[in-house]
């Protein structure tokens, strides 16, 4: 069994993708980039969601929790810690 979804990958392969190919970019619906927007945004707010019902979750945990990578979970806790979004994170207390 796989360790889940990592955001992070899927990110930089779809970016690869688009630079190396003219081709690729050429038939890139850029609804298809929004879709990838609303998806990281939702998961986001199941993140959010999941701190505010059940406390802190450590990257195992969470990744547990929302079928993610042990990495995609820690990104998303960097990511929210740096934009201030995690409740007991240094930078939403200023």
């Amino acid at each position: 069994m796989g360790e889940g979804v990592d955001p992070t990958q899927m990110c930089q392969s779809l970016v690869n993708k688009v630079a190396r190919s003219k081709q690729l970019a050429a038939i890139t619906d850029p609804g298809l980039l929004v879709l990838f927007e609303d998806w990281f945004e939702e998961l986001e707010a199941e993140v959010l969601a999941l701190f505010k019902t059940r406390g802190f979750l450590d990257e195992k945990a969470l990744a547990e929790a929302l079928g993610l990578s042990r990495r995609g979970a820690i990104f998303m806790l960097s990511k929210l810690g740096r934009e201030g979004k995690l409740p007991f994170s240094d930078e939403s207390k200023q």
